[in-house]
């Protein structure tokens, strides 16, 4: 009895041994896959702070960076990714989960024997391994850096790389092209300008096709570097650049990439969004007196890509660092597709990648450029080129929105600032070209095409590549109170000398049409018309312009422009919102008839002002124009303060005025008793029932006795940023508000801040604040929330501290359009002549204009569909929906691509093992069952079949076990 017992005993106990071995398997493949799904998390959520949510955790006396001429990487993730802090220099632009390759379809491209064979591709970043087994036609590796080592130490390179020519496991586009490793950064993220113009120079040396630069930086005026990029393209590289990871923020643009030879990369993620960390235009270049032009050129993944890990395997990162690549490796391969190789040079590849590009649907100019890279169809294209030239943007349409944003956003009249489109000509017939005759204006005249004005500028010489076409549109005097659509278009000539054919006359012609669509609104109320003061904004580069909010640390500089369309794009939308019309002065005040503005808004304004401004603006406030001013910090003590050290030049560089030009704003209000102080204040504060944040700004020192003061209680920054101490000011003037004496006057309103209207570091709008004070000067309706504010105080008579001397030493006159050097000190310049507009003469036709401009913008002589390619089944990547408030840049499941060239087919081993161990878990429950309900058998068993009863029920477990 004793036998049979134990013999029922064992066969339960061996059914209950199994089951726990599968119930402890099974929580090891759950804590697998959850541990796996958590490193991709981690992976990308490094980099998800929004990057301007900087901490002030350093001490103030350790404000010392290094200019940003070195070109740092454009990346976005862990500690080594903001080492040298935000705009400390160029930067990698980082390098998150993908086979990009596969998904752009580039298989298509290699079933066709397409594999980048015999172009030469060069990566200026980290170094790369030499037995990296991604790599097998790696021709060169050189080190242009102070560290003895052609390795990478950091994974940026070997990633960035990867993408471009990684053969196995993640998969780049071009396997078979020549790679060239250029390693022009130190471990440290260290690089100077020296080192890349060396690396460029042998890059020219060995006749390099394709040139990835990873990297950017603000500092468009770093002439050598420019130049060279000039150099490297006039050579026929094809240079691919990061356009920046600063985004959302606009006006963010890196260099190179916003140079008009360059392909400049933005980032999207695998559903199309543009990524958050992706750098918005417009060029800043052209800032105060013309517009910026269209950037980025085109978009492409750059949100979780795969691509090859600093030793081995794969890894996945985020950056426009990944987004350059991805177009660079893309443009190998197309380059390897094409036989005539003299066809493809830096004009001809952007014409077919832009003109190709798929445009993303509600998304402006500023932010895709031309829209996402269609691989194919640009193979499409550059395979039935003919040399020509071409516009980007191809056509103005002042109606079409969002796409063309900011144009669209308000309508043109007559009597407002002309409307500058800054256009770009690409000329694919040779390095070197020029415009015959000139630009041609021919207005529809069934489509009120005689009621527009146009002027056009261009570049005198297309060199490298490229040029510029400025378009000026305004309203002609009959239209004045007209309102509808006109249209017309401009012909332009592009000549250039012919290579190797001397039967066409020694130069190639290409005509290109530029269609121009506006609509005009009758002549607003004065008091509905802003006019923005542009031309007194200074920005880095070329001077050391602060930030307006000292917190900032990691962004020491005022790079963004400060124009309507850039930093203070959300002022600008709440105000057409809100009904104004909202112009831009890019010239003296002499330049404007005030008679016809309710406003002149002045903003964080750094430049000095000529004798003759302050004199007309004295006179037009008399006769009616109203005037705001939002300030910002000035403090020569702080500005010593905030001094930095120059790795490049090995020099300090101390600031040339502070937030804003504090004394030259006090020479232009002085006649009205108005002056604004050097304190330095912060803190948050109540005013009318809205919370607000007061970021480094100044006080009122001085202000008429029939005005309106409002005054908070403050922290005295300027004392914690010299001493780190702390105190507390009460009564300190921030706000004013004065109707001028003068019959018919104007209104002038004070504030001493402009970081809540500025995007780029606003903790707290203040755009209420903002409606108010125009309420007060375009209707002289003073708000009850102000005038019977219990904050309101005695104005200050400014007799109790001297006012704000301009910083001795300054070298101001060096970057300003007003001051000279002179003995002793600087004088202002004489006043320079207003510019004037050459209208062109219109050649009207009296033809009807086509109704839709944009179409996907067709090259002349293209036809794709000569251009055969083999009948695949296009696919999309699977993407699961991104969860409520997060981040689309971000966590993005590797999954398993479809196509033929995917090997990461172990990502599927685990889910395959779980749902394994959950049949042979079945299978055991369901063996225990019969068990228990058997009868009991008084026959002894023998050991022997008990110990194969026991072994076979392990079987199709222990077959699992290779896939766990």
């Amino acid at each position: 009895g004793s036998q049979e017992h134990y013999g029922e005993k064992c066969v339960d106990d061996t059914y209950l041994f199994m089951l726990m071995i599968v119930l402890i398997i099974l929580y090891f493949l759950c804590m697998r896959l959850i541990w796996s799904s958590h490193l991709t998390i981690s992976s990308g959520s490094d980099g998800a702070s929004p990057c301007n949510d900087t901490r002030w955790v350093q001490k103030w006396q350790s404000w010392q960076s290094s200019r940003p001429l070195r070109r740092t990487s454009l990346s976005l993730g862990s500690g080594f990714w903001h080492a040298t802090g935000r705009h400390s220099s160029r930067r990698l632009l980082r390098a998150i989960p993908r086979h990009v390759a596969q998904i752009l379809q580039a298989d298509v491209l290699w079933q066709m024997g397409h594999t980048g064979s015999g172009v030469k591709v060069a990566v200026f970043d980290t170094g790369l391994s030499e037995k990296h087994p991604h790599f097998k036609n790696v021709k060169e590796r050189t080190n242009w850096t102070n560290e003895k080592t052609l390795d990478d130490g950091l994974g940026h390179g070997t990633f960035v790389a990867g993408v471009i020519a990684s053969m196995r496991e993640c998969q780049g586009f071009a396997p078979d092209s020549e790679l060239h490793i250029f390693r022009v950064f130190t471990n440290n993220q260290v690089s100077y300008t020296s080192w890349f113009l060396d690396a460029f120079n042998y890059a020219i040396l060995k006749k390099i096709d394709v040139l990835n630069l990873s990297i950017g930086g603000p500092d468009f005026m770093d002439h050598p570097f420019v130049d060279k990029v000039w150099e490297l393209t006039a050579n026929k590289v094809i240079m691919v650049s990061a356009i920046g990871n600063d985004g959302p923020l606009y006006g963010t643009l890196n260099n190179p990439a916003d140079q008009m030879d360059v392909i400049g990369v933005g980032g999207i993620d695998f559903e199309d969004n543009i990524a958050r960390f992706s750098s918005r235009g417009m060029t800043t270049w052209e800032l105060p007196g013309g517009y910026g032009r269209v950037k980025p050129d085109i978009v492409t993944y750059g949100s979780g890509v795969r691509g090859s890990g600093l030793k081995e395997g794969c890894r996945s990162l985020s950056g426009t660092s990944v987004a350059s690549p991805v177009v660079a490796g893309a443009v190998t391969l197309l380059a390897s597709t094409v036989l005539n190789r003299e066809l493809v040079n830096p004009a001809s590849m952007k014409q077919a990648l832009i003109a190709s590009a798929r445009r993303l649907p509600g998304v402006n100019m500023f932010e895709q450029g031309h829209g996402k890279l269609d691989l194919l169809r640009a193979y499409q294209i550059l395979n039935s080129y003919k040399p020509q030239a071409s516009l980007s943007p191809s056509y103005i349409d002042l109606t079409e929105c969002p796409y063309m944003w900011p144009y669209c956003s308000q309508p043109i009249y007559y009597g407002g600032m002309p409307t500058i489109v800054n256009v770009t000509i690409l000329n694919g017939m040779g390095v070197t070209g020029r415009i015959v005759d000139k630009p041609i204006w021919q207005p529809y005249l069934p489509q009120n095409g005689d009621y527009v004005d146009v002027a056009v500028s261009y570049s005198p010489v297309l060199w490298p590549w490229a040029g510029y076409l400025a378009v000026s549109i305004s309203v002609a005097k009959k239209a004045a109170s007209w309102e509808g659509i006109a249209q017309g278009h401009v012909m332009v000539t592009v000549a250039s000398p012919a290579e190797n054919d001397s039967a066409i006359g020694g130069e190639m012609t290409s005509t290109v049409k530029l269609p121009v669509k506006v609509k005009i609104v009758p002549t607003p109320p004065r008091s509905k018309r802003i006019l923005w003061d542009q031309y007194h904004n200074l920005r880095y580069p070329p001077g050391y312009f602060p930030r307006d909010n000292l917190r900032m640390k990691n962004d020491p500089l005022d790079w963004n422009g400060d124009h309507i369309h850039t930093n203070f794009r959300d002022m600008y939308q709440h105000l057409r919102s809100m009904g104004y019309f909202v112009e831009v002065l890019g010239a003296p005040i002499t330049c404007f008839d005030a008679s016809q503005y309710g406003t002149l808004l002045m903003v964080d304004s750094e430049e000095e002002y000529f004798p003759e401004e302050i004199t007309k603006l004295r006179r037009d406030i008399d006769n009616g124009l109203s005037l705001i001013i939002f300030s910002d910090w000035y403090n020569t003590s702080v500005m010593r303060k905030v001094k930095f050290y120059d790795e490049n030049t090995r020099q300090w560089w101390m600031p040339d005025t502070g937030g804003a030009n504090v004394p030259a704003l006090n020479d232009l209000i002085s006649v009205w008793g108005m002056a604004f102080s050097d304190g330095l204040y912060e803190g948050d504060f109540t005013m009318a029932d809205h919370d607000m944040y007061y970021a480094s700004g100044c006080s009122i020192a001085r202000f008429p006795e029939d005005g309106i003061v409002i005054a908070q209680t403050l922290k005295d920054q300027g004392l914690e940023v010299l001493k780190q101490e702390t105190a507390v000011v009460e009564n300190v003037p921030v706000l004013g508000l004065y109707q001028t004496p003068s019959e018919g006057g104007g209104r002038i309103a004070l504030y001493g801040d402009s970081n809540c209207i500025d995007d780029s570091h606003r903790q707290k709008d203040c755009f209420w604040l903002l409606d108010a004070l125009l309420q007060y000067t375009s209707y002289s309706m003073a708000p009850p929330s102000l005038t019977h504010s219990k904050n309101r105080v005695v104005p200050p008579t400014g007799t109790d501290r001297p006012l704000p001397q301009r910083l001795e030493g300054n070298h101001l006159y060096r970057y300003s359009k007003v001051l000279e050097a002179h003995l002793g000190d600087p004088k202002p310049r004489p006043l320079p002549a207003c510019p004037h507009l050459s209208w062109a003469k219109p050649q009207p036709l009296n033809e009807t204009a086509p109704s839709n401009l944009w179409k996907h913008q067709k090259l002349l002589s293209v036809d794709m569909d000569k251009v055969v390619l083999p009948n695949v089944r296009p696919y999309r990547p699977q993407v699961r929906p991104l969860s409520p408030g997060e981040s689309g840049a971000w966590d993005i499941p590797g999954g398993i691509m479809p196509g033929r060239y995917n090997q990461e087919v172990g990502q599927t081993i685990p889910m395959f093992a779980f749902l394994g161990a959950m049949v042979v878990l079945s299978f055991f429950v369901v063996q225990l069952t019969k068990a228990k309900s058997k009868p009991k058998r008084r026959k002894p068993r023998v050991k022997r079949p008990l110990y194969l009863q026991q072994q076979q029920p392990q079987t199709p477990h222990s077959g699992k076990n290779p896939t766990v």
